[in-house]
């Protein structure tokens, strides 16, 4: 235990003692490296398009999947239980909402699940199936985004790309059982401090909220080359070129 404990400070030497606090510093750097990418950056310009967007939501989907589908498994788990908002921050129906919005009804028909993207969902069903007291580093990185800088997205998308001001096509970012998000992520946090974590697992669940903020900015890369190349083809990017197989199925990454 002491070996431990002197390990956990060289790694994070003025790490906060509250996990949320902790989590913020810890992912602070790969936090900004997902920000800082290509694609983001151009979003946050207002320069996507339509086909651009649909792409996100399209892994946005797999990915939420996994993480929900994980999340249900282990929704008892004494790691998991205070932080277990289904009604307010599930993101899964919203999603079938909106690519149904896109692509209409055979829109699992339409949508592939990228190389990178099929990599997070492999991550999140392995930490769910094996390491499910790290199901909160996953939940912390995208539910608090998407209540945070989600919402700027939001309407960046709705004016670059003409979508209704009555909300269609973007109901992943509109959390109706949400009233005030600043208050819903303070009682978030509050909730995440009071799990009993001891220092080796919070050491391993920082880790691993650093490995998901990697893995969004191996999805943004990937869907930036995507847009790249179809520019340089001199027309829209597509959506099937170079993805994999669609579905979530596939060896568990450890």
């Amino acid at each position: 235990m002491l070996l431990t404990l002197m390990v956990f400070s060289l790694r994070f030497p003025s790490m906060p003692g509250d996990l949320s606090e902790a989590l913020k510093e810890a992912t602070k750097e790969v936090h900004e490296q997902a920000e800082s990418t290509e694609f983001m950056k151009n979003f946050q310009r207002g320069q996507v398009s339509l086909q651009e967007f649909k792409m996100v939501m399209a892994s946005l989907y797999y990915i939420y999947s996994a993480l929900e589908e994980e999340i249900e498994c282990n929704k008892d788990h004494p790691a998991y239980i205070p932080v277990y908002f289904p009604a307010e921050l599930h993101r899964t129906t919203a999603l079938q909402e909106d690519l149904e919005y896109f692509y209409g009804p055979l829109w699992r028909e339409e949508i592939s699940c990228p190389e990178s993207t099929q990599k997070y969902v492999n991550r999140l069903h392995y930490v769910g199936q094996h390491e499910p007291e790290l199901l909160v580093a996953h939940a912390y990185t995208r539910y608090l985004g998407d209540l945070s800088g989600g919402q700027v997205l939001k309407k960046i998308a709705q004016k670059a790309l003409h979508l209704p001001s009555t909300g269609e096509g973007l109901e992943f970012f509109t959390f109706e059982g949400v009233s005030n998000a600043t208050k819903f992520k303070q009682l978030y946090r509050s909730r995440m401090n009071s799990i009993e974590m001891d220092p080796a697992t919070k050491k391993r669940v920082l880790e691993e909220a650093k490995r998901a903020f990697l893995l969004n900015v191996q999805v943004f890369e990937e869907l930036q080359r995507f847009v790249s190349q179809s520019h340089e083809n001199g027309h829209p990017a597509q959506q099937k070129p170079e993805l994999r197989t669609r579905g979530t199925s596939g060896a568990h990454e450890h």
